[in-house]
């Protein structure tokens, strides 16, 4: 069913894996895209994608993880639409490579990095949206707008022996937490909050755990609708019932998109 969101102003965090592939799904349904990110060549790679098609994407270039460039650029989104219908926090990392471990090992670099990446750039977007959302009329369908986080099937239903990220598992049971209070809180107000809880995909932040044959054997069982890694667009369908006027009743959820994961 074409044009969902025709004209819906649709803020995404990241350029890649999900973040790319929801971007070109919302702009086919007549959405108009704001990707913010600090990679400014997948940036442009994933404006032209959208655009060549016919969908429209513009892009800011920024840091989320940095108050001062995240409320630029979201003064810059509503500048140029003029409203922010919807956010999506895409955006996140693995700390492994910052010393991210079971906690026993786990550094204070790694712990701080990662919660700071994954939960702090969420609080920081969801603000300065959330403050632009609160002074916009709603529009016909009643709502002033919504916001959908990224979680993981990793906070509430640990992998120890492929993943003993502890401080990933944390900062991603933190979004949970951070979902629910934002949606009681922000429902008076007529802005939806969800989450949506993927399990292994295959995205650029993935790539090690691509080329791990234990792994791929381990996921073959552990999720079976897919037998393997779930791709990109599978999340993204998701995402995008959760952004459309289809769930405009629903706030508060945790989606999960695991293929099997939390019942195999």
């Amino acid at each position: 069913m074409a044009g969902r969101l025709e004209q819906r102003v649709v803020l995404i965090t990241g350029s890649t894996g999900i973040a790319a592939a929801t971007s070109k799904r919302v702009a086919a349904e007549g959405a108009l895209v704001y990707a913010i990110g600090n990679d400014t060549e997948s940036l442009r790679t994933l404006k032209a994608e959208i655009e060549n098609p016919g969908g429209t994407c513009d892009t800011i270039a920024a840091d989320v993880t940095v108050t001062a460039e995240v409320d630029r650029a979201v003064a810059d989104c509503v500048r140029r639409a003029g409203r922010i219908d919807m956010l999506f926090n895409v955006v996140g990392i693995s700390g492994r490579r910052f010393g991210d471990g079971p906690v026993h090992e786990c550094t204070d670099e790694g712990w701080e990095m990662t919660i700071g990446t994954n939960l702090g750039s969420m609080m920081r977007m969801s603000r300065a949206v959330l403050r632009q959302m609160l002074l916009q009329e709603p529009r016909a369908g009643g709502l002033r707008g919504s916001v959908l986080n990224m979680t993981s099937v990793l906070a509430y239903s640990p992998e120890p022996r492929h993943f003993s990220t502890h401080a990933y598992a944390a900062s991603k049971a933190g979004v949970i937490g951070l979902t629910e209070a934002m949606a009681a809180f922000y429902a008076p107000h007529l802005i939806r909050v969800n989450a949506i809880a993927p399990a292994l995909v295959r995205t650029p932040m993935s790539r090690r755990a691509q080329q791990d044959t234990a792994l791929q054997e381990f996921l073959r069982t552990k999720q079976p609708l897919s037998r393997g890694f779930l791709e990109p667009e599978d999340v993204a369908n998701a995402a995008m019932f959760l952004m459309s006027d289809e769930s405009r009743m629903v706030t508060g959820t945790v989606f999960p998109v695991d293929a099997g994961w939390t019942v195999s």
